[in-house]
């Protein structure tokens, strides 16, 4: 029954409210991984009381979870029993009243400007052939030109590069969609991946192979790069550029995308619009980043700060 009730509430996910793929993968471990505890514990999700879902919470503290983690099980289990109470499958919702850990406000490791400088020359050389050097240059200049999130990168139709464009327009959570500008280097990067990507897709077509939607096309059941595929990218071409691992990953480039713009007099709310999200809230971390930089000019500079 439970896995049952799991995957109706996926379908509703999905099908009622638009939930990305992504957030139907966490989702589903979650409730699974508490489905999994109430069996340990002799109960279900029948059975689960507000002071069961409690014990759970503080099990997963128990087993040095972040604060992250556990406000997004929380999540998760009090939507399904929303669900459930809405579908007449359960009288109440034990979840509804139980207050979260919370998040730790963590302030994003900024990539320099220099570092992405480094980053895009390194990308220049690494792959195989002219081909594969081209597309890596062309994934890190969108990157950094928009701020987009990695699946929305590596998922991007090839429809959407066509003509030369100044901006683009992407597909974000829930399927809502946003424009993006590019830089003058993202545009000219996009050019020359599109002559390659078309010339090779017109060799595929000749051996018989439909030809890809994608502006990225991968091997794999999804049909373009996977995000696992481009972290992996990301991570080595930084060891190239002589940037330690821990310091690059795809998100932080979106990172740097957002510190960089704020830094050269962008607004937040611009900003907001061109990462696709929700609460301008979300974005205001940026100027903590901001401020910490400023603090430490001045306690290195300042005469009066000196011992």
């Amino acid at each position: 029954m439970s896995e049952r009730w799991i995957s109706l509430f996926l379908d509703a996910q999905a099908a009622d409210v638009g939930a990305a793929r992504n957030t139907l993968l966490a989702y589903g471990r979650d409730l699974k991984d508490f489905a999994a505890w109430l069996a340990r514990h002799d109960s279900d999700f029948t059975r689960a009381t507000r002071t069961t879902v409690e014990d759970y919470l503080i099990f997963c503290d128990a087993q040095g979870l972040s604060k992250a983690t556990r406000a997004r099980r929380l999540v998760s289990v009090r939507q399904f029993y929303r669900f459930l109470h809405e579908e007449g499958l359960r009288a109440d919702n034990p979840a509804i009243r139980i207050k979260g850990p919370g998040h730790d406000r963590r302030l994003p490791d900024a990539l320099s400007i220099e570092d992405v400088d480094r980053l895009l020359e390194s990308a220049r050389d690494r792959g195989r052939n002219d081909e594969i050097q081209v597309r890596n240059r062309c994934l890190l200049e969108l990157l950094y030109a928009t701020g987009m999130r990695v699946s929305e990168l590596v998922g991007l139709p090839v429809a959407a590069a066509r003509g030369d464009p100044q901006m683009l327009l992407v597909r974000g959570k829930g399927g809502k969609e946003r424009l993006v500008p590019l830089s003058p280097p993202a545009r000219e990067a996009l050019a020359n991946w599109l002559k390659i990507r078309d010339a090779g897709e017109a060799e595929n077509e000749k051996r018989g192979k439909s030809a890809s939607r994608f502006l990225f096309p991968g091997n794999g059941k999804l049909g373009h790069l996977t995000r696992e595929y481009f972290f992996r990218l990301v991570q080595s071409i930084g060891v190239d550029a002589g940037i330690p691992p821990s310091r690059v990953t795809p998100h932080k480039l979106r990172h740097a995308f957002a510190t960089h713009l704020l830094a050269g007099g962008a607004d937040l709310r611009a900003i907001q619009m061109m990462l696709g999200h929700a609460d301008i809230g979300t974005v205001e971390i940026y100027t903590h980043v901001l401020d910490e930089k400023l603090k430490d000019l001045v306690l290195k500079h300042h005469p009066l700060a000196q011992d």
